[in-house]
């Protein structure tokens, strides 16, 4: 076993997901405890440009037609042999749809051990990582052997892991792929909503704090008074309560505003995954433990029901001078 750290690089419709970026800065941090180096692993079909501004000390491309879309069996396939054949001390995967897939079922194949939701590294190399819903933070240490972890937003940034200096990249041959059970037929876009809430500046998003359907309207009239828009996190969703498009976490859409006001939101990490790159985040909630208040700049235990009308009343005034 060598003491590299490898980063598996999600990327999709030819752009970098943040979230491997973010791996890549925390690879850097514990790859100056192993003394190893950090490796980026991209899977694609002429993919190559994508390596360019990656902060790794080198890239491992596997070109293939099969790997041009993110496929679990594609992926495993080509992973597993990679993996097994280099030994590295440590392999990051996002903790997104896409990895946990992939990292459970190499897990199983390789007979590796794997640590979910790690936020980041101590500084001696120990992974820091949520638990019990992100109500806890917990430090373990690496097993001996080649460890998979599934990486969660907030330890780090996205520059972080971007190079003005293109690493150098080697070519790795592709397993057989031509007899896969899944291959991607179609790439179908979600229907758009309203609003585009992925590109909005302004925030206002709502959790199961805010008890029910018709309390959404305070958090309208915030946002109206802050010019921005009100999303919501998984349980208010289904609730019926606010439309899928306005959906934020791993199942819905990433944002990354200005300002991410979060009412009545616990932070778990599917809604973390979705929001965590936001600029400025603030968090209302009465739970002292929330996990949301791990990644908020600026929090409070206030009530959000006594708050937000009186903080929307005193926006409204200031816009009147």
């Amino acid at each position: 076993m060598n003491q590299d750290i490898y980063v598996v690089i999600e990327h999709l419709r030819g752009k970098t997901a943040d979230i491997s970026y973010l791996m890549l800065a925390g690879a850097r941090a514990l790859a100056q405890k192993t003394g190893g180096e950090v490796v980026a692993v991209l899977l694609g079909h002429n993919a190559q440009s994508l390596a360019n501004n990656m902060a790794a000390d080198k890239v491992l491309y596997v070109e293939h037609p099969a790997l041009a879309e993110f496929t679990s069996d594609a992926y495993q396939r080509t992973l597993a042999g990679l993996i097994a054949g280099k030994e590295p001390r440590a392999v990051l995967f996002a903790s997104s749809s896409i990895g946990t897939d992939v990292a459970s079922v190499l897990s199983a194949r390789l007979n590796l051990p794997l640590i979910s939701s790690c936020q980041s590294f101590s500084a001696d190399g120990r992974p820091i990582c949520q638990i019990c819903g992100g109500k806890i933070m917990a430090e373990s240490d690496l097993p001996d052997t080649t460890t998979l972890l599934t990486m969660i937003p907030g330890g780090y940034k996205p520059e972080e892991g971007q190079s003005g200096k293109a690493p150098d990249v080697i070519k790795m041959e592709a397993p057989a792929l031509d007899d896969l059970r899944v291959t991607l037929k179609q790439y179908i876009e979600p229907e758009a909503g309203d609003v585009d809430i992925s590109k909005e500046p302004i925030i206002v998003s709502v959790g199961r704090g805010i008890q029910n359907q018709d309390n959404i309207e305070i958090a309208e009239e915030l946002a109206r008074a802050l010019g921005g828009v009100v999303a919501a996190s998984r349980p208010v969703v289904d609730q019926g309560w606010m439309s899928t498009s306005r959906l934020v976490g791993k199942s819905g859409k990433k944002v990354k505003p200005k300002i991410y006001l979060a009412l009545g939101i616990s932070g778990a990490p599917e809604h973390v995954e979705g929001m965590g790159e936001s600029e400025v985040i603030i968090a209302i909630n009465t739970d002292t433990n929330a996990p949301i208040f791990n990644v908020a700049k600026y929090g409070t235990t206030v009530d959000l029901f006594d708050l937000v009308p009186a903080l929307t009343e005193k926006l409204r005034e200031v816009k009147k001078v």
